[in-house]
């Protein structure tokens, strides 16, 4: 019977719950008809249609140091790259299939690059792999309804042999486990309706993963969807459970709880803008203020935040994604304290952003202007050590003056006569509170 270590999961996470902010990359053929990842399921393109873009795959461009640069510049701590993603097309040099990066036009095993471009920057690793696969032929084609041959009766599922599929999974995890080094996290995407579970053979999955990459942090997707905690949460962890919750295109209200009421480890993924591959059409981007706020918000609730760039068919950032990652690594370069290694506080949220907390600092993430100081609820004056203005380390003051005599149960931080705030976006208050 599976025993869940709880000190030895922590220990694993430590270093996750301190990073906070990563990197998405949804990338591969599906860059070159730039109409995201899932446009072979959409557009119901057969093998043959889809193998246009495989004969002429060749990301000229392709640069993993400088997506690892630009990571580390916009203040990520790790990355998490589509090895395989739904399509079934491979980005590592498998054994197990023809359908790969080395067997195209490019030549190259892309994961390899990445994963020592990653490091070089002293990034965690992170690798992606769909559980789906719609090119291999003993994946369901008829029955699965996200398959682009669904409900086709040109091909049905008889003489596809669902062992065989599950054994080609763990092939090629075990690849991915064996031959690039130490792997920080594996992403595991999708479980559905009976496909979850034990229908992939998890448990046996689990045990091989854990055994080859002793450290590595899995998703919760073995379970359940981008909608689902998995078993954590239950207070009954399956031996092939989530270490972290990952909710999709959304933040959670007050944070992930378990049954107990005990705070879970969890991780927001969402995109730049409405794709998560490649999309030249979609120019729905988020802007990097909005982000910024979106990070602040991740972490005042105990979460992380995994923000997704869908690179080109030449393997470059589209532009506005590149943009937005500058714009937020000049706040984190100021400002990163108050994110690394923070987490939810118990003080009530201002009216004004939200608080983030490590140990006996509060960071006050002002978003919008006051009229007159700046109240710290929840605080007394006598357990206030200081009050610095993170991004500059100057002084605040705690306000006195017959404004702030009027609520003399609230400690406020003055920040002086000009009711424009010193960074528009989010200016943080580091507030240290007095020990004992």
């Amino acid at each position: 019977m599976y025993c869940f270590k709880k000190e030895e999961y922590l220990k694993r996470m430590q270093w996750y719950v301190e990073a906070r902010f990563g990197m998405f990359l949804h990338w591969g053929l599906y860059s070159i008809p730039a109409r995201g990842e899932w446009v072979r399921s959409f557009e119901k393109q057969t093998d043959q249609e889809y193998d246009t873009y495989f004969r002429e795959f060749n990301p000229v461009d392709y640069d993993p140091g400088k997506w690892a640069r630009a990571a580390k510049e916009a203040g990520m701590k790790y990355m998490v790259l589509t090895a395989k993603h739904h399509d079934g097309f491979c980005l590592f040099d498998s054994r197990y299939t023809e359908f790969k990066a080395t067997n195209t036009k490019c030549g190259r095993d892309l994961v390899k690059e990445y994963v020592e471009a990653v490091r070089a920057e002293g990034l965690k690793v992170g690798l992606y792999y769909s559980l789906l696969d719609w090119h291999h032929e003993d994946y369901p084609h008829f029955e699965d309804s996200a398959h682009p041959m669904y409900r086709n009766p040109s091909y049905t599922d008889e003489g596809r042999v669902w062992e065989r599929y599950v054994e080609y999974l763990h092939n090629q995890v075990r690849e991915l486990c064996t031959n690039y080094g130490k792997i920080d996290i594996l992403w595991f995407d999708y479980s559905f309706g009976e496909y979850s579970g034990e229908k992939w053979g998890a448990t046996k999955l689990v045990n091989m993963v854990r055994q080859l990459q002793p450290g590595v942090i899995i998703d919760n997707r073995l379970e359940v969807s981008g909608a689902g905690l998995g078993s954590l949460a239950s207070g009954n962890p399956l031996p092939y459970h989530g270490d972290f919750v990952s909710p999709e295109q959304i933040i959670p209200q007050e944070g992930i709880r378990d049954v107990n009421g005990e705070p879970l480890i969890w991780e927001a993924c969402f995109t730049m803008n409405d794709s998560w591959g490649y999309n030249l059409k979609d120019t729905c981007f988020k802007p990097a203020p909005m982000l910024i706020k979106k990070l602040v918000e991740c972490v005042s609730k105990g979460g992380n935040m995994l923000l997704n760039v869908g690179p080109d068919a030449r393997g470059n950032f589209p532009e506005a994604s590149a943009a937005i990652l500058k714009d937020i690594g000049k706040w984190m370069e100021k400002n990163h304290e108050s994110i690394y290694g923070c987490g939810m506080s118990d003080m009530p949220r201002p009216d004004f952003g939200r608080i983030t907390q490590k140990g006996s600092k509060l960071y006050y993430h002002i978003f919008d202007n006051t009229i007159g100081p700046i109240p710290l609820a929840g605080i007394e004056k006598k357990d206030v050590k200081k009050i610095r203005l993170i991004a500059a380390g100057a002084e605040v003051p705690i306000a006195d003056n017959w404004v702030s005599r009027n609520y003399p149960d609230i400690t406020f931080a003055d920040l002086g006569r000009d009711p424009v705030l010193p960074d528009p976006i989010d200016t943080v208050l580091e507030v240290e509170l007095a020990e004992g």
